[in-house]
């Protein structure tokens, strides 16, 4: 029998790693974690998920102060916004939260943690900092970079990703995104909300183009009222810069050209998962540019090699890396064959308003060949919605031919928050006559997913079938003939 130094090995600090590591030593086993950062949490922690969404929200309430008049208030005078503040406060919840990824906290759960760059010398070693060290399982979780610029033009020109724009010494008085996808969308609506000019350009004819075209379009018309200038089916052909300032010569579908300037631009054009420099050539592992090939229990063509994460190029969010976490935990050390089910995987694009969906949606549902019925809810008859001034968007439910729901798309205010709802309902099953059938608060945005239930419901339950029954069986008398009549005292 082969003797291991560890029970299982991680390599990489982030979501899946993380929960990977958290699971793995509290259940007794020798564990082994290894970051190529001086510090945990992976992407989400310095360069995504908590940084974007602490920017979004200081915008938000900046969009928010200059709007007072909506909301029936004095016209508000505020200042211009000194980058650096904002910058600051960044740096401050990562720094609250990094306390929950800190190496002490790893360490008193019982797994040890090293730093640097691991490259496989055998199935089961890695070489780190000088090294040998060997695992029974390991465990590929490295993650995912901003995908590099295409083409040639734009390696003329300096630009920012998502790993620079969250330290910027300076609000930039403009700025080309190119790309349409969630953190161009949400840097794009935040950095205009915060008084810079901002253009985006985006190859395909939508924005978030996995979305359904009238849900993303919701969003889109939302931030061209806002002041964003949108080029579609449009790509770069030419790029330069001069004393800072970048020129980014454009082409259209139809052959026309146009010349953007701006003294930041923002490449956020898809990531790419991080597969260089860890040696899985000389060990045989399966892997292509979209990321690590993994079957449904998450195992390599390595059978106690795993990968989760972005690094698989499945679902790139870190709600996901957890699952996909939990599904790796499940297969190496209590060796139960759990295999990852995505079928409610639920995202969210934090834009002003949400965009959140579960499930089949339009595109997807007709790119599989399902019959289905949509039906749908406007925000614009929610209460809560129309007292907080926030009317934009619907809710959107799929059926299949059967009448059983296959999916939800929530374009609206909080559509994430929302969405949680029918996680739960979808994930267990639930019947659309139960969620009709229950009390939500009044008034609130969740009424919206009672209502559309019940949008649903209403048409076989108020049916002609029904009416004459219980006219037939209780001896109804059938409607008033003349009911806005008055009636007399």
């Amino acid at each position: 029998m082969h003797k291991y130094e560890y029970d299982i090995g991680i390599i990489g600090g982030g979501a899946a790693g993380l929960t990977i590591t958290a699971g793995a030593a509290q259940l007794g086993a020798r564990t082994l974690l290894i970051e190529k950062e001086q510090l945990l949490g992976g992407d989400c922690l310095h360069y995504g998920c908590v940084p974007s969404k602490t920017l979004i929200k200081s915008a938000h309430v900046y969009h928010n102060i200059k709007q007072s008049q909506k909301f029936g208030l004095p016209q508000a005078t505020i200042g211009p916004v000194h980058f650096p503040d904002i910058a600051d406060r960044i740096q401050r919840v990562i720094n609250t939260i990094q306390v929950h990824d800190s190496v002490e906290r790893f360490c008193k759960l019982g797994a040890q943690v090293a730093f640097g760059h691991p490259e496989f010398i055998d199935e089961h070693a890695v070489r780190l900092n000088g090294k040998n060290h060997s695992a029974k399982f390991w465990v590929i979780a490295t993650g995912s970079e901003p995908s590099p610029p295409e083409g040639e033009p734009l390696t003329h020109i300096d630009y920012i990703t998502n790993k620079d724009i969250f330290s910027l010494d300076a609000l930039p008085k403009s700025m080309v995104v190119l790309g349409a996808g969630p953190i161009a969308m949400e840097m794009a609506q935040a950095f205009n909300r915060l008084g810079t000019a901002v253009t985006v350009v985006q190859r395909s004819a939508q924005i978030l183009s996995k979305e359904d075209k009238d849900m993303a379009d919701t969003v889109m018309e939302v931030l061209t009222q806002e002041g964003i200038r949108f080029y579609l089916n449009a790509t770069v052909v030419e790029a330069h810069q001069k004393n800072g300032v970048k020129n980014i010569v454009i082409e259209g579908s139809g052959g026309q050209r146009e010349t953007l300037t701006a003294d930041t631009v923002l490449l956020a054009q898809g990531r790419s998962p991080n597969v260089r420099n860890l040696g899985l050539d000389h060990i045989g592992l399966n892997y292509s540019p979209s990321g690590i090939a993994v079957d449904q229990r998450l195992r390599t063509n390595h059978p106690h090699i795993f990968a989760a994460g972005d690094i698989t190029g499945r679902f790139q969010f870190t709600h996901a890396a957890g699952y996909e976490g939990g599904i790796v935990v499940s297969n190496t050390l209590f060796r139960l064959p759990r295999k990852a089910d995505y079928t409610w995987m639920p995202w969210c694009t934090y834009t002003d308003p949400e965009l959140a969906s579960l499930g089949y949606n339009e595109k997807r549902a007709r790119a599989a060949g399902i019959d289905f019925t949509v039906w749908t809810e406007e925000f614009s008859n929610n209460d809560r919605a129309q007292a907080e001034g926030e009317t934009t968007g619907k809710l959107k439910l799929l059926l299949n031919d059967k009448e059983k729901p296959i999916g939800v798309q929530i374009a609206g205010p909080r559509a994430g928050d929302l969405l949680g709802e029918w996680v739960a309902i979808l994930s267990g099953g639930v019947k659309l006559s139960t969620l009709a059938g229950t009390v939500h608060p009044y008034p609130t945005l969740g009424e919206i997913n009672k209502r559309v239930a019940g949008s649903y419901l209403s048409p076989k339950i108020f049916s002609n079938t029904v009416k004459k029954g219980l006219q037939f069986f209780f001896q109804l008398k059938g409607p008033v003939s003349d009911p806005c009549s008055r009636l007399e005292n």
